[in-house]
C-alpha cells in the first residue's frame, strides 16, 4: 500500500511540474510577437510583467527597426527604397543664415524658348540659386517645386527637377494642352533647411506624441504611446498579432493594460530649433516662396456628375469613422473608417483602431469590388523605415486580394502638398511627404494597382496648396478615382 502511495505523489508532483513548464511555454508564445522589434522593459496586453534580463531583450534604435526580421528579398527592396528617397544634402559645414539661399535673388530662365510650341512637346526650365548677399550658390541641395499652369484654363502639370549639386537645377515640363502655358518655380525648402529636417526625422521622431485613456470603474490614467517608448518604464505592449505592427504605451500605475479605451493625438512637441535653425523656417522668406524668372515665365502652345448615395447615420465621430452610404439606384454600398495607429484624430475608440492589411485580409473581392487607400500624412514624423513597414504590410494583403479576386479594383491616393509655416515645416513638410510619396510608388510599381496622383494635382493647380484640397481638386481627385471604376469601354 505504501508503494502504490509513494507511485501515485511521484505521478502528481511529475504532472504539477509539467503543467508549470506548458504555462510558461505558452505565456512565453503569446508575448513573443517579435523579438527584433521589441525592446526595453514591458507588460503585454494582459498585464504580464517581462524583464529584459529574462528574455535577453536589449533595446536597438528606433524599436529595432535596423534589426527587424526581413527576407532577404525584403531588405534589398527596403534598401533601394531608402537609397531612392536620399536626399542630396552638400557635405558642407555649418552656414549662417546669409549664405542659405534667398528665393527673392534666384532666377529661372526658359532655355529652349520659341515662339509656339506644339502640344507634347518638352519645355526646359533653368534655376539658378544665391543667398541672402546676393551671391551664386556653389551647391545644391534645395528642395524646389515646379509647375505650369493656365489659371484660365484650371489646367496645370508638375515638372521633374534635377539638382546638378553646384546651384543650378533643370526643370522639364511636357506642354499637355494648348494656350497661354505659365512657368512657376518655390523654393519649399533651402538645403540648410534639409540638413535640420534630416536631424528631427532620425533624432526626434516622437515630436508628435500620441496619448490613450486607460479606465476602471472611477480610476482612469492617461498614457503616452508611439511606435517607440525612451527609457526603461515599463510598457503596454499593442503590437499587432497579425501584421507586427509596432505600438506601444507606457504602464499605468493602477491599471492593467487591457483597460485601453482609446488613441488620441497628444500634441506637438516645442522647442525643437535653435535659434540659427529658426532663421531657414521663416513665412515670407524661405518656406515655399517663389523663384521670379529672369525673362518671360510663359510660353503659348499651338468636362459634375453625382451618384445618388444616402449616408447612414452611424453617430461616428467626424473624420474618424466608421462611415455607410448606400446607393439602392446602383446597387453601391460605400464604406469608410481610418487606418491603425498612428493616427492623429483627437480621439479615436481602442476597437476602432483597424490596420488597412487586416482589412484587406477581410474583404472577399470581385469584379464589384473597389478598394480605395490613403495612407501617408500621419507618418511624416517618423523614420522611413516605419512607413516602409506600414506599406509592405498593406501591399502583401493587397497581392494576396487581387490573387484570389483578380478583378478587384485596388486604387491607392498618394499625399498632397500643403501649406507651410516654421512649425508646421518640423511636422508635416512637403519634403517629408515627397519621401513618403516616392516610397509609396515604388513600392506598389507593377503589383495591379491604380494611383490617383494627388501630389500633382495639387502641385499644378492654381489654388494654394492645403492639407486638405479645395473642392475642385477633390473633384479631379474623384473623376480620375471613376475612370478607374467605370471606364469608358464598360
Amino acid at each position: 500500500m505504501w508503494t502504490t502511495f509513494f507511485k501515485l505523489r511521484v505521478f502528481c508532483c511529475l504532472f504539477a511540474v509539467l503543467m508549470v513548464v506548458a504555462l510558461v511555454v505558452n505565456v512565453t508564445q503569446v508575448e513573443y510577437l517579435d523579438h527584433e522589434t521589441l525592446s526595453g522593459t514591458f507588460i503585454d496586453s494582459s498585464g504580464q510583467f517581462v524583464s529584459p534580463q529574462a528574455t535577453g531583450i536589449s533595446r536597438n534604435p528606433y524599436c529595432g527597426y535596423e534589426h527587424q526580421a526581413l527576407s532577404s528579398q525584403e531588405r534589398l527592396e527596403e534598401d533601394a527604397l531608402l537609397a531612392a528617397s536620399k536626399w542630396q544634402v552638400p557635405d558642407v559645414d555649418l552656414v549662417p543664415f546669409v549664405k542659405s539661399t534667398d528665393p527673392s535673388s534666384s532666377y529661372f530662365v526658359i532655355l529652349n524658348s520659341a515662339a509656339f510650341f506644339e502640344v507634347g512637346s518638352q519645355l526646359e526650365v533653368l534655376v539658378h540659386v544665391h543667398d541672402f548677399e546676393g551671391k551664386p550658390k556653389k551647391y545644391g541641395g534645395d528642395y524646389l517645386q515646379a509647375r505650369i499652369h493656365s489659371p484660365k484654363l484650371q489646367a496645370g502639370a508638375v515638372g521633374r527637377v534635377v539638382d546638378y549639386q553646384n546651384g543650378f537645377y533643370k526643370v522639364f515640363f511636357t506642354l499637355l494642352w494648348p494656350g497661354r502655358v505659365r512657368v512657376s518655380i518655390s523654393l519649399v525648402h533651402p538645403s540648410e533647411g534639409i540638413r535640420v529636417l534630416q536631424y528631427l526625422q532620425e533624432a526626434k521622431p516622437d515630436r508628435v506624441y500620441f496619448k490613450s485613456l486607460f479606465r476602471s470603474g472611477r480610476i482612469s490614467e492617461t498614457m503616452k504611446c508611439n511606435v517607440c517608448l525612451p527609457g526603461s518604464l515599463p510598457l503596454c505592449n499593442f503590437t499587432d498579432l497579425y501584421t507586427g505592427e509596432p505600438w506601444f504605451c507606457f504602464k499605468p500605475k493602477k491599471l492593467p493594460c487591457s483597460s485601453r479605451i482609446n488613441h488620441f493625438k497628444g500634441g506637438y512637441m516645442k522647442g525643437l530649433l535653435t535659434a540659427a535653425d529658426s532663421a531657414f523656417f521663416q513665412s515670407g522668406v524661405n518656406i515655399k516662396m517663389p523663384i521670379n524668372s529672369s525673362g518671360p515665365d510663359w510660353v503659348t502652345v499651338i468636362s459634375r456628375r453625382t451618384k445618388d448615395l444616402v449616408e447612414f447615420n452611424l453617430g461616428s465621430p467626424k473624420n474618424v469613422g466608421p462611415f455607410l452610404a448606400v446607393d439602392q439606384k446602383h446597387n453601391i454600398l460605400l464604406k469608410y473608417r481610418c487606418h491603425g495607429p498612428p493616427i492623429r484624430f483627437t480621439s479615436v475608440f481602442s476597437n476602432e483602431l483597424h490596420y488597412v492589411a487586416n482589412e484587406l485580409n477581410g474583404i472577399v473581392g470581385g469584379k464589384n469590388t473597389v478598394v480605395a487607400i490613403a495612407v501617408w500624412s500621419h507618418f511624416s514624423t517618423f523614420p522611413l523605415e516605419v512607413y516602409i513597414r506600414r506599406l509592405r504590410n498593406i501591399r502583401r494583403a493587397v497581392v494576396q486580394l487581387l490573387d484570389r479576386s483578380p478583378k478587384t479594383v485596388v486604387v491607392i491616393r498618394t499625399g498632397n502638398a500643403q501649406e507651410l509655416g516654421p512649425e508646421v515645416s518640423l511636422f508635416n513638410s512637403d519634403w517629408y511627404n515627397f519621401q513618403l510619396d516616392t516610397i509609396l510608388r515604388r513600392m506598389f510599381s507593377g503589383v495591379g494597382v491604380y494611383l490617383v496622383d494627388a501630389w500633382e494635382m495639387t502641385l499644378a493647380h492654381h489654388l494654394p496648396h492645403k492639407l486638405h484640397p479645395d473642392e475642385v481638386i477633390v473633384k479631379n481627385q474623384l473623376d480620375m478615382f471613376l475612370s478607374y471604376v467605370c471606364p469608358l469601354e464598360t
